[in-house]
């Protein structure tokens, strides 16, 4: 349809558009992302950033070659958490992509709305604040070190840097935060609230005593360090963990009528979106995958469309045991014989797991699938699961043609649950 004959409304309410993409992530910004993942690339690596020689598990989607100083004040950069500059940057990004200057947003600010989600946000920061204080016989701490290691605190620096000064949220619901903050953000803008917020999820917590605590859960992949692209295996028979990773997504969304008027160009729509809670255990999954059936549920009812218009899932698929199998079995109960028929992707077996922000790097994919018509693979697909049998899109990008609606679903530590349906413009 053309712009004149657009409805801006759908279901009596705003309709929702993405207009702008940015990411930090092991893979690079949104093109070297985008273009490595429909290659098959990994960008899980041996970690280099800090020591990592006394954990059994040395690998990681580790980011490297990030300058916060291209787009924060060097003075500023040192006081703040590295999930804050990469916040600010995917920030920075996104909106550049979505064609607004810095003073324009600014200039809209009361309509600007920030809803950055992170598991731990700069967490680093209180850890390394805190070792300072131990170690240097108790002398007085620096002063804003705990309050930078805040999770809200990325939402926090983004609002400041672009001036918006709209409603500012910060969702800290473990592995769901990006995806429920995209959400959640949505509603902003469906309740007439805001015409544009920047919405998305980050996390940087890529450090030893993070790596080992994990490790000591026996939740990651061990055995990889020698050959690190290897070791993030989704849905095949011998996965045996997932792979600790950081990086942000940032997405730039808008009323479809703001856009309109200031001629943007639209990427995708947010159609509907959901959470749940497993009420199950403080780590281990529902093995009968309700939560995560009644988040799919709820999406796919927000979104008003059945389970047969779903063209395409991207999928937790942290390459665990567990998740991959109660991911399964969810989506058939969700979608009955037609789950058979639809492909379903993990970006993290090319990216490993970037809690907080996963969820958001993984609609930045969804968004180019639908922008070009192309499902990046499921890379390291080897061994067929009898637990996991359906289309995992393996190891080659696929094109395809008329997809139109995607889902893409976040499980987190907790038993959060998060989905979110997009659809082509």
């Amino acid at each position: 349809a053309s712009a004149n004959t657009m409805e801006l409304l759908r279901n009596g309410r705003p309709r929702v558009v993405i207009t702008g993409l940015g990411a930090v992530t092991a893979l690079g910004p949104v093109k070297t992302l985008w273009d490595s993942l429909k290659a098959g690339r990994s960008g899980i690596r041996r970690i280099e950033t800090i020591p990592i020689e006394h954990v059994p598990v040395q690998i990681g989607g580790e980011v490297r070659d990030f300058n916060p100083e291209q787009y924060i004040d060097r003075k500023e950069a040192r006081r703040m958490g590295r999930a804050s500059q990469f916040a600010v940057a995917g920030a920075a990004m996104a909106i550049e992509d979505a064609g607004f200057t810095r003073e324009q947003i600014g200039e809209i600010g009361e309509r600007v709305g920030v809803v950055i989600g992170s598991s731990l946000g700069p967490h680093e920061m209180a850890e390394q604040s805190t070792f300072k204080y131990k170690t240097s016989g108790f002398r007085k701490p620096n002063p804003l070190s705990l309050i930078n290691a805040l999770p809200n605190m990325p939402a926090h620096y983004v609002s400041r840097f672009l001036q918006a000064v709209g409603p500012l949220s910060a969702p800290s619901t473990a592995c769901a935060s990006g995806t429920q903050s995209v959400g959640e953000a949505s509603e902003l803008i469906k309740n007439g609230r805001c015409d544009v917020v920047i919405t998305g999820g980050v996390e940087s917590v890529l450090q030893d005593y993070a790596i080992a605590g994990f490790e000591a859960m026996d939740a990651l992949a061990t055995g990889f360090n020698d050959r690190p692209e290897l070791a993030s295996r989704p849905f095949d028979k011998n996965r045996s963990g997932f792979v600790f990773s950081e990086g942000c997504g940032i997405v730039v969304l808008e009323s479809l009528a703001h856009a309109l008027k200031r001629g943007a160009r639209i990427y995708a729509e947010v159609l509907g979106h959901a959470s749940s809670s497993d009420a199950y255990h403080i780590a281990a999954l529902d093995p009968e995958g309700k939560g995560a059936v009644r988040c799919m549920r709820w999406a796919l009812e927000d979104a008003h469309l059945s389970p047969d218009s779903i063209n395409y899932i991207n999928a937790h698929g942290t390459s665990t045991p567990q998740n991959d199998a109660m991911e399964t079995l969810a989506i058939k109960r969700v979608f009955g014989e037609q789950a058979y028929n639809i492909p379903v992707s993990s970006t993290k077996s090319m990216l490993g797991h970037a809690l907080g922000g996963a969820g958001a790097i993984e609609i930045i994919a969804c968004v180019m699938s639908l922008v070009e018509q192309v499902l990046h693979p499921t890379i390291n697909y080897e061994t067929p699961d009898p637990d996991c049998d359906l289309d995992y899109v393996p190891n080659v990008a696929r094109d395809v043609k008329n997809l139109k609606y995607v889902l893409s679903n976040s499980f987190g530590l907790g038993g959060q649950n998060a989905s979110i349906v997009l659809g082509a413009i």
